[in-house]
């Protein structure tokens, strides 16, 4: 299908972007790589009168140490994040999860930006960052604000960013030296689009000790799940294979899975218990490495 009809715009800067916004209202959409809103376009789910697109804003792109955080531009393409050495030494499994996205095409043309905004249940950033406790910068006409990755997935497709902002700016903390990071999925065969994944940061203290853990679930709901009380039978223990699987068979408490044409209910709650050992294993692995 063809989409409707729609206006365009190039914005040059963050302002301009901005003041386009401004001007258009509801009618305008931010275009980043597209390949979240251009489908939607042809098969009519979105029909905007205008897209600014961001895509020719310089300086949105790239990836930085900036002083305790890993920033990554909100237009940088996960060919991009799957490449690069800083990302692949302090946090792998950021490189992990990029590398898994879609086919070939996805992975050179989709944002990091544009991926968590449109905030797809069955995309992987937001599993991941919600592991890694990322935040995102936000700028609006009244200035800038930093979003906690805890409070910025809302429910299906809706993120905290109000109509009027533009997302800048994706920051991970860098992990310390005793820490591990890892991320696991199983994708739809034919669209790769998560089914289930886990994500999962692991910190151990001198003893070999969990120190602190953070573990996030993909596929079992509008958007990534804290599994609480897999980190909660972690904390402060031996991370031995008795204890990881433990704690991992926990991962998918407190949610409420629907069935659908991928996975029954029953067997997306199984798998998150998998997909959880999987990425706290290596974690752990990567920690003392």
């Amino acid at each position: 299908m063809f989409p409707a009809s729609f206006g365009y715009h190039a914005a040059r800067s963050v302002e301009e972007a901005l003041d386009l916004l401004t001007k258009y209202g509801e009618d305008a959409k931010l275009l980043a790589g597209g390949h979240s809103l251009i489908p939607a376009m042809k098969l009519r789910l979105a029909s905007p009168r205008y897209l600014i697109d961001l895509g020719t804003i310089p300086g949105l792109g790239g990836i930085r140490i900036d002083g305790d955080a890993l920033t990554i531009g909100a237009l940088t393409v996960h060919a991009d994040i799957v490449s690069s050495d800083l990302v692949r030494r302090r946090v792998p499994a950021l490189s992990d999860a990029a590398g898994v996205i879609g086919d070939v095409q996805v992975r050179n043309r989709g944002t990091i930006g544009g991926s968590v905004a449109h905030a797809d249940p069955a995309a992987d950033f937001p599993v991941i960052l919600t592991a890694l406790n990322a935040s995102f910068v936000a700028v609006s006409p009244s200035g800038s604000r930093v979003i906690s990755v805890d409070g910025f997935f809302v429910d299906f497709y809706t993120t905290a960013l109000a109509p009027n902002e533009v997302l800048t700016e994706i920051r991970v903390p860098l992990p310390p030296s005793s820490a591990g990071t890892a991320y696991h999925k199983m994708a739809h065969p034919a669209s790769g689009y998560v089914v289930v994944s886990a994500g999962a940061l692991v910190n151990r203290d001198s003893s070999g000790r969990c120190a602190s853990a953070r573990i996030a679930i993909g596929g079992l709901g509008s958007g990534p799940l804290r599994a609480q009380a897999t980190e909660a039978a972690l904390q402060g223990q031996r991370l031995t294979d008795d204890v990881m699987a433990a704690a991992a068979a926990k991962a998918a408490e407190g949610s409420d899975p629907a069935d659908d044409v991928y996975a029954s209910a029953e067997y997306k709650s199984h798998m998150a218990t998998v997909l959880a050992r999987r990425a706290i294993e290596q974690a752990a692995q990567r920690a003392t490495s």
